[in-house]
Formats: C-alpha cells, structure tokens, sequence
C-alpha cells in the first residue's frame, strides 16, 4: 500500500503540473491574440499620425509660398482692388488637394457591401452557365433539327499524301 500512496501523491504533483502548465499556456495565448496586435495596431497609429502631420506642415509651407508667388510674381495683376484674387486661388488650392485626398481615401476602402455587383469582393462576377439539356427518360435528348447531328467521315481518314480534310464531308454535303 505505501507504494499506492507515494504513486497518488506523484498522480497529483503530475496534475497539478498540468493545470500549472494549461493555464501559462491560455495567459500566453491570450497574449499573444490581444496584445500584440494592440501593439502592432499602436505602431500603424504612431506612423499615420506623424505622416499627417508632416503632410499638413508640407500642405502650409506649399500654400503660403504659392501666395507669395501670386502677390509678387505677377507683377501689377493683382493689385489694388484685385489684390484678394491670389487668396481666393489659394484657397480654391486647398480644396481641391483635400479634395483629391477624401477621394484617395475613400478609394482605397471598398465596403463590404452586397449591394455592389460583386457583393464587396473586389471579384467582378461570372455569367451563369446555360443550363444542360433535360434528359429524357431514356437518356439525353437525341438532336432536334435547331442541332444537327455530327459529320460522319464517309471515306477513310487523311493519309500523307492526301490533302487535309479529304473524304470528310460536312452536314450541308450530307443534305
């Protein structure tokens, strides 16, 4: 009997392993399912919110020098009562690069929508095949006169020195 007791002592150090072991192994897991891809998601944040940023300073420096490029290039055009044409057309500018950037955006974000042709795959669709002809009860139509039956060679097939084609006569032939 002392050999049962040391062998159900060594049964529940063994058990108590394997719960240990289980629940390291579902806290890696769980790890590795929600924390690195929260990390991976904040490096994809980090980026995009330095590359705006660099993109609207980008976006100032560009819009101011095309102001001062209008008001003193162009010599006595726009001056006096004029002289708000070159914010007009800066601001027209901006509209239109932001405009450029909402479609750009938009563009690259297809909805996953069944409303489009192709449900929201990106796949346009293919055309359904023709049905098959019903078979009949004793097997598959026979040809009608819409289809007319297959040319049958009525001499022997070409031989090398024959000319392709020669002694096959087609269904017009047949008639």
């Amino acid at each position: 009997m002392a050999q049962g007791r040391s062998d159900g002592r060594k049964g529940l150090d063994g058990l108590r392993n394997e719960a240990q072991d289980t629940a390291n192994l579902i806290v890696a897991y769980i790890k590795q399912e929600t924390l690195d891809p929260v990390k991976g998601l904040g490096r994809y944040v980090v980026f995009g919110v330095l590359g705006s940023v660099a993109l609207s300073i980008g976006l100032v420096v560009l819009t101011v020098g095309l102001l001062r490029l209008l008001q003193t290039e162009t010599g006595s055009t726009f001056t006096g009562n004029l002289s708000w044409i070159p914010y007009v057309i800066v601001i027209v500018f901006v509209v239109l690069v932001a405009f450029i950037a909402v479609k750009a955006v938009s563009r690259g974000q297809t909805p996953n929508s069944p409303d489009t042709p192709d449900g929201g795959t990106g796949i346009a669709p293919q055309p359904a095949p023709a049905p098959a002809a019903p078979a009949g009860p004793a097997g598959p139509a026979a040809p009608t006169a819409a289809t007319p039956a297959p040319a049958t060679p009525t001499a022997p097939a070409t031989t090398a020195g024959s000319a392709p084609g020669a002694g096959v006569t087609s269904p017009k032939e047949q008639a």
